[in-house]
């Protein structure tokens, strides 16, 4: 995949600039049997370097398509982290039917109901259902914006969005997913996100190179 790519842009070290995380031996051997399907995974929150992470997936899972006869799947993972003062801005003490009518408005994760409906249900104000009804939006504009920009590609697509600590979620999801390969919006091995990865991931962990400006 990422000779095709380095043919494409005319470069020859692309593969130095983007394996932040190599694949695990073990994790090698066995995928390798599997080459009737690929599944990546995008790290994504809609910052310039999510959207360039996305991008190169979906040329890459295009091109694969083309060139054999391997089905590809991208699917974007939005990952939001509980902050100190209101947690999730209430949106676990959102009533169930309502919560409902929130997540089925946008491709959100199975994951997403599962965690939440076994969430403690207790009164909350309107201000705060208020929050938590934006909070959603934002989110399913997120995730909007990465699927338009996979639809430009037509790859087949899918996105998520999970709660928790961001390496803790991703780690959750390329496990449960048989992920081929992670994108990061990352172009060093040294950025804290891939700190948090550590070095027994499920799959290789690529990024951003330094040749290509989000």
């Amino acid at each position: 995949m990422l000779a095709r790519l380095q043919c494409a842009i005319g470069r020859d070290d692309l593969v130095e600039q983007m394996v932040l995380l190599p694949e695990a031996e073990n994790q090698a051997s066995q995928q390798y049997q599997i080459a009737n399907s690929v599944n990546l995974i995008v790290g994504y929150d809609a910052s310039p370097q999510s959207h360039t992470a996305l991008d190169i997936a979906c040329w890459i899972a295009h091109q694969t398509s083309l060139a054999t006869n391997t089905q590809v799947t991208v699917q974007a993972v939005y990952v939001v982290e509980p902050n100190s003062s209101n947690q999730y801005l209430g949106i676990f003490n959102i009533p169930h039917n309502q919560l409902q009518l929130e997540c089925a408005a946008s491709n959100l994760s199975k994951s997403v109901t599962s965690v939440l409906t076994q969430q403690k249900v207790i009164e909350i104000s309107p201000k705060l259902q208020g929050q938590s009804r934006t909070f959603f939006q934002e989110s399913e504009k997120i995730l909007w914006q990465a699927k338009t920009l996979a639809q430009e590609w037509q790859v087949s697509f899918k996105s998520h969005l999970r709660f928790g600590k961001i390496g803790t979620e991703l780690k959750k999801f390329v496990e449960s997913e048989t992920a081929d390969i992670l994108f990061l919006g990352c172009k060093s091995v040294d950025h804290p996100m891939i700190k948090t990865l550590g070095t027994n991931f499920p799959c290789a962990v690529l990024g951003i190179p330094s040749c290509i400006d989000e």
